[in-house]
């Protein structure tokens, strides 16, 4: 195998694994309960899946002025993705808007807890 073959599957690999990571987040989007928890899956798979497609298209590219630019872009958004979505689950709190919570059943006293000899 050449070099150029084995460039191209790792950057194709890298931009599909990217591809799938945002096609997971959107599903969790969708299918999340309230806002905070749709905001961090959109947060994770945002950052994680825009990284690896934006690291497979700097390999891809090679070792060029692209690749900095690249380089740049996938910087600027690791410090500011997830300062974005503190600052947005921050004014989401303020505005008064509470976290869905799973109400757990209460202990059955019959079930013992394993703190008792």
């Amino acid at each position: 195998m050449t070099l150029d073959l084995i460039r191209d599957i790792v950057s194709w690999l890298l931009i599909a694994g990217g591809g799938i990571f945002l096609v997971i987040g959107a599903i969790g989007l969708n299918r999340m309960p309230d806002v905070f928890t749709r905001m961090h899956a959109a947060s994770v798979s945002d950052t994680f899946g825009a990284g690896l497609m934006l690291v497979g298209m700097m390999v891809q590219a090679g070792l060029s002025l692209i690749t900095l630019k690249l380089l740049f872009l996938l910087l600027f958004l690791w410090f500011t993705a997830p300062i974005a979505t503190h600052a947005l689950a921050r004014a989401a709190l303020l505005a008064g808007v509470k976290p869905a919570v799973v109400e757990e059943s209460p202990v059955d006293p019959e079930v013992p807890t394993g703190d008792t000899p």
